[in-house]
């Protein structure tokens, strides 16, 4: 079976190759000269070049012509093919890590007077960014709860340029119709990014719901292992190609190879990862909903879930991600700080490991997300005063469970 770039049906009648399949083999092969299996790692900065060759990036044809590794990276490059398949988009650009790779989408689509749309809940620095540096650039943003996609109707003016969602949002795990907001921001002429980091291509893929861009910290479930922070973009050839060009190579946040490098590695194993997770999480969720000094439990894959249905229409994996709340807020988060054995305290999601965090809403809402009356009201009913946001791991789930019991019953 030849694996394309991209996950369609082959043009030839060929059957489009499985997840699992594209996870492992998208992008890369066989070194030609060593004919080494697994892909190659090129550290090398600056490569050799014919003596027509071009000084600036500016001169790049479209296939990658390796100069400088700013400009484009082998190792690099069989990443970014691999993560357009696995997201059936055309092409991917790579950065340093998901803010980075934020940050180009932003100032490649959005210029002074310019507006955007952004959901009220988002990740914490990205909703800091349109706190402050968007507004001093004169870009106007307005944040909307986009679980009702009227709600960006509502938004949309004559100079809005993007529609930027979350789904699931970090952290309340609340949900957003990609294409239903898809439909309504496109008719108002504005493009659509989602930032797919909690749901991946194992569960939803944007693209294929009428996104223009899929954005992913790959620094999370694509790597798997916590050990190399990364970034991307995922779109069609014709928007990408622009952010490549005139914003990834002139704000230089571009990966490391060795990073490209370890992420790869990482993503053979995503989809076998993922299940896990999910399985994980399940069993992790339904019995902390049945335990009696539990206030509320998240999680996509629960009836329980206000937007389960959708959830069940949009992903085909619910995640590893749940949230819930303790009576007692920040000190029930030392108790668990000081009594887990297995799970980890600590930030960043989406590892090999399971992490757990305190996330209290006054400090919150003081540092990192404006919102209105009613926006508050819809936050309290999922967080209260604060959530645990746990990343179940791949540790077996009754030894979690067991960890979570011991310590929640020191409360």
């Amino acid at each position: 079976m030849r694996i394309p770039s991209q996950t369609h049906p082959d043009p030839e009648g060929e059957r489009a190759p499985g997840m699992r399949t594209v996870a492992i083999h998208a992008g890369e092969g066989p070194d030609p000269i060593t004919h080494a299996s697994a892909p190659n790692l090129v550290m090398s900065t600056t490569f050799t070049v014919g003596a027509d060759a071009a000084f600036s990036a500016e001169a790049m044809g479209d296939e990658p012509a390796y100069a400088y590794t700013r400009w484009g990276n082998p190792t690099v490059d069989q990443l970014e093919r691999k993560l357009a398949a696995l997201e059936g988009g055309e092409t991917a650009v790579a950065f340093g890590s998901g803010m980075a790779a934020l940050y180009a989408l932003i100032l490649h689509t959005l210029k002074a007077g310019d507006h955007a749309v952004i959901s009220d809940v988002t990740y914490a620095a990205m909703s800091e960014t349109s706190n402050d540096l968007l507004p001093n650039l004169d870009i106007r943003v307005t944040r909307v709860d986009t679980s009702d996609p009227e709600n960006i109707r509502r938004a949309l003016t004559p100079r809005t340029r993007l529609v930027h969602l979350e789904t699931p949002v970090n952290p309340l795990l609340r949900l957003t119709d990609i294409a239903a907001a898809a439909e309504i921001a496109h008719a108002g002429g504005a493009l659509v990014s989602v930032d797919s980091t909690f749901a991946t291509p194992a569960a939803t893929r944007p693209l294929e719901l009428g996104a223009d861009f899929v954005v992913h910290s790959l620094t999370k479930y694509l790597c798997g292992h916590g050990d190399a922070l990364g970034g991307a973009i995922i779109g069609s050839e014709d928007l990408v190609r622009g952010i490549r060009r005139k914003t990834a190579l002139r704000m230089g946040g571009i990966l490391s190879p060795f990073n490209a490098w370890l992420i790869m590695r990482g993503l053979a194993t995503f989809p076998l990862r993922m299940r896990a997770h999910e399985q994980g999480a399940l069993m992790i969720a339904q019995w902390l909903e049945k335990h009696p000094r539990v206030l509320r439990v998240i999680y996509p894959g629960l009836p329980s879930h206000p937007q389960h249905a959708l959830a069940q229409r949009q992903m085909r994996n619910f995640s590893g991600m749940i949230t819930f709340r303790l009576p007692g807020g920040r000190q029930a988060a030392r108790v668990l700080a000081e009594h887990l054995r297995v799970i980890h305290y600590a930030v960043s999601l989406g590892l090999h490991r399971s992490l757990v965090f305190y996330m209290d809403t006054a400090d919150l809402l003081e540092t990192t997300f404006k919102l209105d009356a009613d926006q508050l009201a819809s936050w309290r009913a999922y967080a209260g005063d604060g959530i645990f946001r746990f990343s179940v791991g791949l540790e077996d789930p009754e030894d979690l469970i067991a960890d979570l019991d011991n310590a929640i019953a020191r409360l």
